[in-house]
């Protein structure tokens, strides 16, 4: 653990002198972004050769499935929901230099691109098959590539991961997740499939995701669930209400997508922020101009909390979600270097039971307009 302690150290003192702009701004100056091993550089970098010794992260179980206590949501790595196409040389590299910072968990789908971020993980990331965790999905019909509604029929996912396979260049995907639940298939019937999936080698560990409490527990009793992949931070927080109880319960890890909010938390935007058509979070009531009017003023709770640690509010969101329950592992998606080392850095930040109740007592006593009801966490979404 040499390594981790080097870096915590460096990026801790980066920390100490505040905000998300200074963090980067001294980053590039002392080379925080290297502090990690002597090997390191960011993206974009032109490396002759792969670097095989990689940082030793701290761990956390997925039920019986270990990976690093922060993962990479690849979603963004390919055009789609967020932003235009990146460089594919560079996200390459970045997901590369992922391996060598410590991180073992990487998120794609099948329907991210469609296929596009599963191509691109599949590149990246063979040299080190064996060594690391590559969780994928299916549940969607895609047709000419465009998404065309749910479809989680046996017959289609044993269809699909033929695909899934291939473009990740994988002989068995470590874990399967059912993206989302089609109302015409009982999940006893997804799970009979994923089933003869792993009998035939062709999968590890499977989940779920935006599910209720009774479909969580009617898929474990026909085949154990490693981890479930729902939104869940310090804005949305509807997993609480007997979802996260009931992952404790059968011992089934959890997943949070969405660790910043769609980087709401990070304190990326602004009373004034607007989103062209194209963006997600155009369509959604908590990004709209009311939404904004409401909600910005709970930013104060995340800026005071995150002053106080001496950390960035993005690395703040993520601690909180990590002080929560030990089998959460959150999987923050960035295609920035820079964002890496401050999301890895939230592992440094230590929240007290007290502290945590104060900010439990503050985040509650906030209306936040355009957030899920509590009652849909007893609906599959």
């Amino acid at each position: 653990m040499e390594h981790w302690d080097r870096f915590k150290k460096s990026t801790m003192e980066q920390q100490n002198k505040n905000p998300r702009r200074e963090f980067f701004k001294n980053a590039a100056l002392t080379g925080v972004g290297l502090a990690v091993s002597p090997t390191l550089s960011f993206a974009g970098s032109q490396e002759e050769t792969l670097q095989t010794s990689a940082l030793n992260l701290p761990t956390r179980k997925l039920g019986s499935l270990e990976v690093s206590a922060i993962g990479l949501g690849c979603m963004n790595m390919v055009a789609g929901t967020y932003n235009p196409n990146p460089d594919k040389k560079e996200m390459i590299a970045h997901l590369r230099k992922a391996v060598e910072r410590g991180v073992t968990f990487f998120d794609t789908a099948e329907v991210y691109g469609p296929y596009g971020s599963e191509e691109l993980v599949g590149e990246a990331l063979q040299p080190f098959e064996g060594k690391i965790t590559i969780a994928s999905k299916f549940g969607f019909e895609i047709q000419n590539g465009k998404r065309m509604g749910r479809n989680a029929r046996p017959e289609s996912i044993k269809k699909v991961i033929e695909g899934s396979l291939q473009r990740l260049r994988l002989e068995a995907i470590d874990l399967y997740y059912l993206h989302r639940m089609d109302p015409t298939v009982p999940v006893e019937e997804v799970a009979g499939a994923v089933k003869d999936l792993i009998q035939a080698g062709k999968v590890r560990h499977w989940g779920l995701s935006e599910v209720s409490p009774e479909t969580l527990k009617k898929a474990h009793a026909e085949l154990p669930v490693t981890a479930l992949q729902s939104e869940y931070n310090l804005a949305e927080r509807v997993v609480e209400n007997q979802i996260l109880a009931t992952c404790e319960s059968l011992g089934i890890g959890f997943v949070p997508w969405g660790p910043t909010h769609r980087a709401f938390l990070a304190g990326r935007f602004n009373e004034y922020s607007r989103f062209d058509s194209q963006d997600r979070r155009s369509q959604l009531a908590f990004f709209s101009a009311e939404g904004f009017a409401q909600n910005m003023p709970f930013m104060a709770i995340i800026r005071k909390w995150a002053n106080q640690k001496g950390v960035t509010q993005a690395q703040f969101a993520i601690a909180w979600l990590l002080a929560q329950k030990p089998f959460i592992v959150p999987i923050p998606g960035t295609t920035s270097q820079q964002h890496l080392t401050e999301n890895l850095g939230a592992l440094s930040v230590k929240l007290t039971s007290s502290e945590l109740a104060e900010i439990r007592a503050e985040i509650e006593a906030f209306n936040l307009l355009g957030v899920r009801t509590k009652d849909s966490a007893f609906v599959d979404q």
